[in-house]
Formats: C-alpha cells, sequence, structure tokens
C-alpha cells in the first residue's frame, strides 16, 4: 500500500514518476495475488496497471499545440 499512496502523491505532484511507481506496486499485487490465491486482487492488478500505463503514456507524450480561434482565422484571413 505504501508503494501505491507513494505513486499517487508523486502523480498528485505532477511528476510522471508517479504513474511510474504505481505500475510497479502492480508487481506487488500480482504476486501477493498469487502466493494467497485471492484471484480478485489478480483482476484489480491488471485493470490498475491498465490505467497507470494509460497515465504514464500521456504524460510522456508530448501533447500537440493548441489552436485558438483567433489563429484559425487568422489563417483563412491570409
Amino acid at each position: 500500500m505504501a508503494v501505491g499512496v507513494t505513486g499517487l502523491w508523486l502523480a498528485g505532484k505532477r511528476s510522471w514518476t508517479g504513474w511510474a511507481v504505481g505500475l510497479a506496486a502492480q508487481v506487488l499485487w500480482l504476486a501477493y495475488s498469487l502466493v494467497t490465491e485471492q484471484w480478485g486482487f489478480l483482476v484489480s492488478c491488471f485493470v490498475y496497471g491498465a490505467v497507470y500505463i494509460r497515465n504514464l503514456r500521456a504524460w510522456l507524450r508530448p501533447a500537440p499545440p493548441v489552436t485558438t480561434a483567433s489563429e484559425v482565422t487568422a489563417r483563412v484571413d491570409h
């Protein structure tokens, strides 16, 4: 739990490493699920892992530039 909370804390501080730490925490939950045969944790670790991967990719991928309405109008006028 401490690893997951640390990841969320880092993500809240706007650091991409938070999502990476959260993803790494899922490996611990995977091991816990397998050792204790608690299959609900297995399902949740894959679901959480998918969310962490999605958020990590979004943070590492540069956002496309935003075009404002005035920029669009200026292009049309020229």
